[in-house]
């Protein structure tokens, strides 16, 4: 990373890159984002090992895109081929095993249906998803929206009450991964300006020479320490939105803007594996003119550093309901 700019010249440096970055996009603000539903993945939103299997099977059925198969699988096990949960589901798409013999299938063709192996789990997930859309398939409303209430309530439930129910578990579920595919989505037009970049900044902005700390969360007892994914994660709560604190989670906190169309506020990500948003190592908060607020490393301060480096992976612009809709993995791991 490039040195850093003198903390003299922070504030006015910050100004003018922010007015600048604000006065070139001013077509975006009043555009948001385009109509349509997208079938494309973001680049590396999916591990690259599965992606080829998700664009697949994600277009099973009308109700399916690839964004919201690759949104359920992220939900279940963060991609974890060998996850098991407490209730005993199993795999990438944690089937129940009494689930899995009636909706098990062979997606790859080699004469066995395998719960651990995600060339069948993958597609039997698309499979189930879309059995159960057929299931609802009379029902008034979003197709999408009563599948997804269909896989978390049962099928029966949405007819009962002719589309989603009124269980706040299922209304959350369904919110949470229809919110959480724009994550995995190829944006189809400009991404809507953040509500809360201004707040995340001015945060930021006030942590410009603290030391680095690995594993800092800035609290008292750190002496306002941060790293780079506890001080997004902090910039952001501050203006009342809840980021986890792992920096290849974060990433997934909404829709994910083009280099040539980054704000301020926008979360820039950096990672030793292009093709892979899992490989995530570093995250800084853009405030313009092609420079982050960065907690860069052991030994340095909090400071400006350009973002263009090669192991630049892309970007995200955090959402409210972006951020509410991911999963909670706890706060074991820290990133640099």
């Amino acid at each position: 990373m490039a040195g850093g700019i003198g903390i003299g010249l922070c504030l006015s440096f910050l100004v003018l890159i922010v007015v600048g970055t604000y006065s070139a996009a001013a077509g975006l603000a009043g555009a948001g984002a385009a109509g349509g539903r997208a079938l494309g993945l973001a680049k590396g939103a999916v591990p690259a090992k599965y992606q080829s299997l998700v664009q697949k099977w994600g277009t099973l059925c009308p109700a399916m895109t690839p964004a919201l198969l690759a949104a359920q699988l992220y939900s279940e096990s963060g991609w974890n081929p060998n996850a098991v949960s407490p209730a005993d589901a199993r795999g990438i798409a944690q089937f129940i095993p009494g689930t899995w013999a009636g909706h098990g299938i062979d997606g790859d063709g080699d004469g066995d249906r395998d719960i651990w192996d995600p060339n069948d789990a993958i597609p039997s997930a698309a499979s189930y998803d879309c059995e159960l859309a057929k299931d609802v398939a009379g029902v008034p409303g979003d197709a999408t929206s009563n599948m997804l209430a269909a896989y978390n309530a049962g099928a029966y439930a949405v007819i009962k009450y002719g589309g989603v129910p009124p269980y706040n578990e299922t209304q959350g579920y369904v919110k949470a991964i229809t919110t959480l595919a724009k994550s995995f989505e190829r944006p189809v037009g400009r991404v809507a300006p953040s509500q809360q970049a201004a707040g995340a900044i001015y945060f930021a902005q006030k942590q410009l020479g603290t030391p680095y700390l690995w594993g800092g969360n800035g609290t008292p007892d750190q002496d306002g320490r941060f790293d780079c994914s506890g001080l997004t994660k902090a910039s952001y709560e501050s203006v009342g939105i809840e980021l986890p604190r792992v920096a290849n989670d974060q990433y997934n906190a909404g829709p994910h803007p083009s280099r040539e169309e980054l704000l301020p506020g926008d979360l820039v990500f950096f990672s030793d594996d292009l093709t892979n948003s899992r490989a995530i190592h570093h995250v800084g908060l853009y405030v313009g003119g092609g420079y982050m607020i960065n907690a860069p490393y052991t030994g340095a301060v909090i400071r400006f550093d350009r973002i263009d480096t090669p192991d630049y992976f892309g970007a995200t612009r955090v959402t409210k309901d972006g951020a509410a809709a991911l999963p909670d993995r706890g706060a074991d791991a820290k990133s640099s």
